[in-house]
């Protein structure tokens, strides 16, 4: 208060000045009873109440101005408290389905996080958080609590670099839940496929797929996503089908490695080696 009286009289005390004088002058008029005092009474009384009017709309602007902004930094603060909780309640529920999955699995699962993703169209890697000095090896299954993300690499001490689902380089034996048939699943740029599947296998939209026993990486079976489109080759004999995945990497910050790694021998007879030969 006592800073906006002082903003007051600094820029307007010329004015206050001659306020003063008419409340003065305003004073002694009232003393006088003479018909034409009268008359310049009223008008100095009408003047009076014109300038007071003015001077009362600017204070109570200034009033408005110094409460809008008071509310307007209430308002960000807020929103930056509410961004706060939002991120702390995503990442809670990502952690507790993190907690609930090693609770329940007697598997050897390795808690890491992301640190870093390197993203493009067809080399989408992460680097996590751990390395072969928590015994972490190429080869391991990256998982999240909703399912398949990647596979390891190469590892230094502290971390890890998984190529994940959206890589070009990964190609995955997988099978259809309901069905049980095996099936050769990549990214090809654009969207993950199961390739070459003959038109009669039994394949329906909306079936679960998850990583298949057969496979000598991923020797047990971990979810991986739901069929979403089936897509007929121009031969009519071979379908496509399209996969949409349960763990968005662009999206997942906490995961699990699998401490399983079968022999590099039976990974390179097959057709879903982690690693380019």
């Amino acid at each position: 208060m006592l800073k906006l009286l002082s903003y007051v009289w600094d820029n307007f005390k010329e004015y206050l000045v001659l306020v003063i004088l008419v409340i003065l002058s305003l004073t002694v008029l009232t003393q006088n009873n003479n018909p034409q005092v009268q008359k310049v009474r009223a008008f100095a009384f009408g003047s009076f109440a014109s300038v007071t009017s003015v001077f009362y709309n600017f204070l109570n602007f200034t009033h408005i101005q110094n409460e809008n902004e008071i509310l307007r930094r209430a308002n960000a603060e807020l929103n930056i408290q509410v961004s706060r909780l939002r991120e702390q309640g995503i990442l809670n529920n990502e952690l507790k389905g993190l907690l609930g999955m090693k609770d329940t699995s007697s598997l050897p699962l390795v808690p890491v996080r992301i640190v870093s993703k390197s993203l493009s169209l067809t080399q989408n890697t992460i680097t996590i958080d751990a390395g072969s000095a928590k015994g972490i090896k190429p080869g391991m299954p990256v998982l999240s609590y909703t399912g398949f993300v990647g596979i390891i690499q190469s590892t230094s001490d502290d971390y890890s670099i998984a190529r994940t689902l959206k890589n070009v380089d990964l190609k995955l034996t997988v099978k259809n839940e309901r069905s049980r048939i095996n099936g050769i699943m990549k990214w090809d740029g654009e969207k993950l496929v199961i390739i070459d599947v003959p038109k009669t296998y039994d394949f329906e939209i909306g079936d679960r797929i998850a990583t298949s026993e057969i496979s000598s990486i991923i020797p047990i079976p971990i979810p991986v996503g739901v069929i979403a489109k089936i897509e007929q080759s121009q031969t009519g004999i071979l379908n496509l089908i399209h996969v949409t995945p349960f763990a968005e990497v662009i999206s997942v910050e906490n995961v699990f490695v699998l401490q399983i790694v079968e022999s590099d021998q039976k990974n390179k007879l097959e057709l879903n080696f982690y690693n380019r030969q």
